[in-house]
C-alpha cells in the first residue's frame, strides 16, 4: 500500500468524526453573535442590569441597576447602567425613573415643548372672537378657532371654547343686541319692574359686576333686561364678593389667635401667682416655729423675741433658781440650833439642872 493511499484513508476515518463534533454547536444559534475565546455565545444583561465586564476571554459579567438613579431599558451584551433623566427649569416629572425606564418630563401646566428650539414655550392664549379647538398639551401648542354660527367668545382664555349665544324667549322678550363672535346678545324683558331705589342716601355701593360681564360699560343691560347664557358658562363670578369675604375670615382667624394667647398669658400669671404665694406660706410657717419660752412670751407680750434673748433669758432664770435653792439648804441648817436654844431656855426656867455636856447634834 503507498503511501498517498494510506493519508486518504486516514482523512475518511477522520472527517467525519470532526464533522460530528462541530454539529450540535452550529445548530445552536448566537443571539449577541460574539463568542468568548473559548467558543461559548456571549450572554446578553437583560433590562434593569448593565454590564460591568464585556464577554472575551471570560463571560459576560452582569450588575442590577440602581433605581431612581441608574437604568438600562435594552438586553445587552454591552451596554451599561446608564443615569436617569433629571427634569429642570420648566420641566416637570411626568414618569419616575426605574432601574429599567428612564424618567420621562414634561412641560408644566400652560406651557408647551416646542420641537424646534427644544425648549417649553407658554402656550397661546385665544383673543376675544376666538375659542379653544384644542386644548394645549407638552407635545402641542393651543389650537384656536374663529366663533361662528351662534357662538360667542368675550374674553381671552386658553381654556374656554366658543360659547353658544343666548337665545331671547320670542314671547316676553325683546332682543337689544344681536349676537357677535365678540359679544353675547342682550334680552330685555318689558314686563319686569324697573323700579330702581336711590343709592344716594345709602351707604357705600356694592361692588359692580359690570366689568366681569362685559367688555364696555356701555354695554351693560338697561333695567329690566335678562341676560342669560348656556350651561357651563362662567358669566356670573361674583368676584367683588369673594373679595370683600377675605378680610372678614382673617379678621376671625386673628381673633381667634389672640384669644388663645390672652388665655395662655392668663394661666401662667394664675400659676406664678400660686406659686408666690405658695412660697411666702412657707415662710411665714417657718418664721413661726419657735421654743416654748418663746411662744409663751410672744402671746403674753405680744412682741417677737430671737433665739438669742431666749437663751439669756434661760440662764438667768437658772442662775434665780440656784440662789432661791442656796437659800433654801442654809434655812435647813439654820433651823436645828434654834430649836436646842429653845429646849435649853425652857429647863431653865423650870429651874432644873444645867446639862454638864451638850447636847448631841440632832
Amino acid at each position: 500500500m503507498t503511501p498517498t493511499l494510506s493519508l486518504v484513508i486516514v482523512c475518511a476515518l477522520v472527517a467525519p468524526a470532526l464533522a460530528s463534533k462541530m454539529e450540535p454547536e452550529s445548530l445552536v444559534p448566537c443571539e449577541s453573535d460574539k463568542y468568548t475565546t473559548s467558543g461559548e455565545c456571549c450572554l446578553k444583561c437583560p433590562p434593569g442590569e448593565g454590564v460591568v465586564k464585556e464577554c472575551g476571554a471570560t463571560q459576560t459579567v452582569c450588575a442590577p441597576c440602581l433605581d431612581s438613579e441608574t437604568f438600562s431599558e435594552n438586553y445587552s451584551h454591552t451596554e451599561q447602567c446608564r443615569p436617569c433623566t433629571q427634569c429642570t427649569g420648566l420641566m416637570r416629572l411626568q414618569t419616575p425613573c426605574t432601574d429599567s425606564n428612564d424618567a420621562i418630563c414634561s412641560c408644566n401646566y400652560n406651557y408647551f415643548f416646542d420641537s424646534i428650539s427644544g425648549r417649553c414655550k407658554p402656550c397661546t392664549v385665544c383673543p376675544v372672537g376666538q375659542g379653544v379647538y384644542s386644548h394645549c398639551e407638552h407635545q402641542h401648542d393651543t389650537v384656536c378657532e374663529e366663533c361662528v354660527d351662534d357662538t360667542y367668545s368675550d374674553r381671552e382664555s386658553s381654556l374656554e371654547p366658543c360659547l353658544p349665544c343666548t337665545i331671547c324667549d320670542e314671547e316676553t322678550e325683546i332682543q337689544l343686541v344681536e349676537c357677535t363672535p365678540n359679544r353675547d346678545s342682550v334680552c330685555h324683558n318689558p314686563n319686569l319692574p324697573t323700579d330702581i331705589t336711590s343709592t344716594s342716601d345709602m351707604g357705600p355701593s356694592p361692588p359692580s359686576f359690570t366689568n366681569y360681564f362685559f367688555p364696555d360699560a356701555s354695554e351693560s343691560p338697561l333695567p329690566g333686561e335678562t341676560t342669560t347664557s348656556s350651561a357651563g358658562s362662567p358669566r356670573f363670578l361674583g368676584h367683588g364678593f369673594n373679595e370683600n369675604l377675605i378680610p372678614i375670615y382673617c379678621s376671625i382667624l386673628a381673633a381667634v389667635v389672640v384669644g388663645l394667647v390672652a388665655y395662655i398669658v392668663f394661666k401662667r400669671w394664675n400659676s406664678c401667682k400660686q406659686n408666690k404665694q405658695a412660697a411666702n406660706n412657707r415662710a411665714a410657717t417657718n418664721n413661726q416655729m419657735v421654743t416654748p419660752e418663746g411662744e409663751k412670751l410672744h402671746s403674753d407680750s405680744g412682741i417677737s423675741v430671737d433665739s438669742q434673748s431666749l437663751q439669756e433669758q434661760q440662764q438667768q432664770q437658772q442662775q434665780q433658781q440656784q440662789q432661791q435653792q442656796q437659800q433654801q439648804q442654809a434655812e435647813v441648817q439654820a433651823q436645828p440650833s434654834h430649836s436646842h436654844t429653845q429646849e435649853q431656855i425652857v429647863v431653865r426656867m423650870d429651874g432644873g439642872p444645867q446639862p454638864d455636856s451638850p447636847p448631841p447634834e440632832v
